[in-house]
């Protein structure tokens, strides 16, 4: 009767899961949460949208894909059923959460926080078909899946951590940075979305309504602010160095650049090229882990309580907080 009444407590009463096994648990979810968005664009990239022509059924008469659906349904029924995917890997997170032992109510409200995302985005992909690929669905549907990587990538590191309050191990100049870099990200990212939506890629062969915007001209506001995300990761990358803060502080830093080199260089050349679906796809992924990178700077700038398997990186000493 436990069991059914609750089945997490049971099974936490059962099983006691490794520090290593709940992170592992943690980075599964981070790691399907950038494949749904990659193959949702892979949907849209090669005309599927509407391969499955209603929701939640794939058409009026089958849950599955039929023949006559051809390629472009079997592509979309596909990237639904990876959905059950990724919530077999946030599940399995949740549970892996509820049963480590001493139990860490942090982790388990974040990994139904993922839970909920992902339910909310399937409704929301639901509303997209139902709509016909409303573009403003669509970049909702996309934003929502930024959502959850945001929160996977928090929850992999605090898998990481303990649960003290946090410490800093920069300055708060630093700290404050950091937040502008997260929202300019922010804002280049959905700038992107409208480029997606007033661009040529609809998602369906058919006439698909766009954005009533100028693409070329969102194009170039979406360029403007991945300059600016770029400064500011150059000024992150530099401040570290003066402060001397941690290693592997640095090193986030220096990926982060990486990432951004690569994510323009093929934006730039998608734009020249006449937007071809190869590249778009690549700057999707790029998307995403420039987003990762971005979350992973800002959360190595504070620590909290030592990791399990390896010893934390120093913080800064209050002198050297008060030289800054």
């Amino acid at each position: 009767m436990g069991a059914v009444l609750n089945p997490l407590a049971y099974i936490a009463s059962r099983w006691s899961p490794s520090p290593r096994i709940v992170q592992r648990a943690a980075f599964a979810a981070l790691l399907m949460s950038v494949a749904i968005v990659v193959t949702g664009g892979a949907v849209r990239l090669t005309g599927s949208g509407l391969g499955c022509d209603t929701w939640p059924k794939c058409t009026d008469d089958s849950l599955i894909v039929t023949q006559e659906q051809g390629f472009h349904g079997a592509v979309e029924f596909t990237n639904r059923m990876l959905t059950y995917v990724l919530c077999a890997a946030v599940g399995w997170g949740i549970v892996a959460a509820r049963s480590a032992k001493p139990w860490r109510r942090s982790l388990t409200r974040l990994g139904w926080t993922q839970f909920f995302l992902v339910m909310g985005n399937a409704v929301l992909g639901g509303i997209t078909v139902l709509t016909g690929l409303n573009p403003y669905s669509v970049a909702g549907h996309f934003l929502l899946a930024t959502s959850l990587i945001a929160v996977t990538t928090i929850t992999w590191q605090r898998t990481r951590e303990g649960d003290d309050a946090p410490r800093p191990r920069v300055p708060g100049p630093v700290r404050r940075l950091s937040w502008a870099l997260i929202v300019t990200t922010v804002v280049l990212i959905a700038a992107g979305t409208v480029v997606t939506g007033s661009g040529p890629h609809a998602g369906d062969r058919s006439e698909i309504k766009r954005m009533p915007f100028d693409w070329s001209a969102t194009a170039h506001v979406h360029a403007v602010s991945a300059w600016l995300v770029c400064a500011l990761a150059v000024a992150m990358w530099l401040v570290l160095r003066v402060v001397d803060a941690p290693v592997d502080t640095r090193a986030r830093a220096r990926d982060l650049l990486i990432v951004l080199l690569a994510q323009g260089a093929i934006g730039y050349v998608q734009y020249f090229t006449h937007v071809p679906e190869a590249l778009v796809a690549a700057h999707m992924l790029g998307s995403c882990l420039v987003w990762i990178a971005v979350l992973r700077v800002a959360l190595s700038l504070r620590e909290r309580t030592a990791d399990p398997l390896a010893a934390p990186a120093p913080a800064l000493d209050d002198a050297k907080l008060s030289t800054v």
